[in-house]
């Protein structure tokens, strides 16, 4: 952990006393205006928002283990401090970075001593604690099975392949998520205005495009905007009125990303999944990628883009290339699995793949039938010849009577009714001759002939 000495905080025994002092304007700002209680920490809602279980948990001093899971700047580390300010526990913290076995054995065997002196117990936070390996996850586990000390991990690494099974087991995981732009939103400005921990007395003022490009480009990372806005802060000198007034340029220097021309949330955000979606349509590698890049540049989902290939993928490929579907089903996961930045040759990948591909609607025509058909026709029940015979009385009353097993027949294929009455004859699905599709409507006129009708 770099925001804390936390050997120095391990030592005054109870890591929020005498805090308030250790917060001097020589710290950096995300450290300084790190929540000190529920009532300033932002986010998380779905964990400690009023009434949730985990509050009450913290807030009646009856902590279990657990692993905070999540992404950087969403408030791990924050969130056991509060603790610490809460529970009546004594809190001793340690950084996977830089701690040992030999600290580890330290604060157990002080935990030992205090639990049997005053019966005072220890929590034991531990901040990316997938950085210790399996022999000092170890050394910890017979005392949180024991109830010596109370283990609070923080790790933005699955635990579930990081934290070895044996302490997993004995631990409740909490996943916290990124914060929203609004959280982060608020996080800044309040920043700005503290003037005991913030940037308050030095009167900031933010552009409203810089502002919204220090939220976007924060990621949902609240340090990320914190440090951004104080590095912007101390490059601006005040005005005569005595305000520092930071602009789009200022922040984009601080952020070392240029603000790019795009609303996630207006028209430009349609109009650029517009162009991509075009672009793949119209078989254009180079359109597609550019476009592609802008988005992706600008600070746009990646997961949405994902999705949208996938949607493409079977709308505009189809069965002229059903491998289409799986390449943009595993560039959703690659984007699960890596995130941005690097998930953006995956996507890059896929994005080629959709526009070099034969191209068909043929599904999305035959399933946009069906649909009317669904609402506009007679909602028929099920041929008996269809239906599973599975009790006697089904038998009895003709339930699988008459239906002919295609595996008995030559070819695997025997043409019998499996369309309710009312619409027998009707055809959906009309093969394209574009790329697997050329192979699917042979098949089809094998198996049906001229019993089966040819598209207009």
């Amino acid at each position: 952990m770099t925001l804390f000495d936390l050997d120095q905080l391990e030592s005054k025994g109870k890591a929020t006393r005498g805090m308030d002092s250790e917060l001097s304007g020589d710290m950096p700002l995300a450290a300084r205006m790190r929540p000190r209680n529920f009532e300033e920490f932002v986010g998380q809602k779905h964990l400690v928002g009023e009434g949730r279980v985990l509050r009450k948990c913290i807030e009646a001093d009856q902590l279990p283990s657990m692993i905070f899971w999540g992404p950087p700047g969403s408030g791990k580390t924050t969130l056991a401090f509060v603790i610490a300010s809460v529970t009546r526990s004594h809190f001793s913290p340690l950084s996977a970075v830089n701690a040992g076995v030999a600290d580890l054995r330290r604060i157990v065997d002080e935990a030992k001593h205090r639990l049997k002196l005053s019966g005072q117990r220890t929590v034991l936070f531990i901040d990316e604690i997938h950085r210790f390996n399996k022999a000092q996850q170890d050394v910890i586990l017979p005392f949180v099975e024991n109830g010596v000390v109370i283990l609070i991990g923080a790790t933005t690494e699955n635990p579930s392949f990081e934290v070895i099974s044996a302490l997993l087991s004995r631990c409740r995981v909490f996943t916290l998520n990124s914060l929203t732009d609004e959280e982060v939103r608020h996080i800044v400005e309040r920043a700005m205005k503290d003037e005991e921990r913030g940037l308050g007395k030095l009167k900031v003022e933010l552009a409203e495009e810089a502002s919204a490009h220090l939220v976007v480009m924060s990621n949902g990372d609240a340090r990320v905007g914190l440090n951004a806005l104080e590095m912007a802060t101390q490059a601006t000198s005040p005005e005569a009125d005595g305000y520092r007034r930071l602009g789009l340029t200022t922040i984009e220097e601080a952020l070392q990303h240029r603000a790019l021309l795009y609303d996630k949330s207006g028209d430009q955000h349609y109009d650029f999944i517009s162009a991509l979606h075009k672009s793949l349509r119209g078989s254009d590698p180079d359109a597609a990628l550019y476009w592609l890049g802008r988005m992706l540049e600008a600070g746009e989902d990646p997961l949405y883009v994902a999705r949208r290939l996938v949607r493409f993928a079977s709308e505009d490929v189809g069965m002229a290339d059903p491998q289409a579907l799986m390449v943009a089903v595993a560039v959703q996961q690659a984007v699960h699995f890596v995130g941005m930045p690097e998930c953006n040759l995956a996507l890059a990948e896929a994005v080629t793949y959709l526009a070099t591909a034969p191209k068909s609607n043929s599904l999305y025509v035959a399933y946009s039938q069906v649909q009317q058909d669904v609402e506009g026709s007679r909602n028929e029940p099920v041929p008996l010849h269809l239906r599973n015979p599975v009790t006697g009385l089904m038998r009895g009353l003709g339930y699988g009577k008459g239906y002919e097993h295609a595996h008995d027949h030559p070819g695997h294929f025997v043409e019998q009714q499996n369309l309710p009455t009312s619409l027998q004859g009707k055809h959906y699905y009309f093969p394209s001759d574009q790329g697997y599709e050329k192979e699917v409507d042979a098949r089809l006129e094998a198996w049906w002939g001229s019993n089966r009708e040819k598209k207009d």
